[in-house]
């Protein structure tokens, strides 16, 4: 996994214009996004009570890496009616799994270039 591999479904420039490109702090942010989305996917499903607040908190984490389809995805799936969340949902989950995949090809750049110095 290389940044060949990137989607588009993350904007890294919006994360580096945050951390002003700072490697560490990028690796950094991007964990916690992972942990984020690790965390509150298990909400992703339509007869969870708390589905709104998972999509809500994904949808602020989104937005600080620059996961704009994320961000939009979720909030779309926060205003939808109970009857639509599951297709709602399923959209969320998919964009995550796009931008998750992004985040694992960049973090792994970061990491190659850590260890060339």
């Amino acid at each position: 996994m290389a940044r060949r591999d990137l989607s588009g479904a993350v904007d890294f420039a919006v994360l580096q214009s945050m951390t002003g490109g700072d490697a560490a702090i990028d690796e950094e942010v991007l964990g916690l996004f992972v942990q984020q989305a690790a965390l509150w996917s298990g909400l992703l499903d339509a007869r969870s009570e708390g589905w709104r607040d998972g999509v809500h908190t994904i949808r602020g984490a989104a937005a600080g890496i620059g996961a704009h389809d994320l961000a939009a995805i979720c909030a779309e799936a926060e205003g939808a009616d109970q009857a639509l969340a599951a297709p709602a949902l399923e959209r969320v989950r998919d964009a995550l799994e796009a931008a998750l995949a992004d985040v694992a090809a960049y973090r792994h750049e970061l990491m190659l270039k850590g260890l060339r110095g």
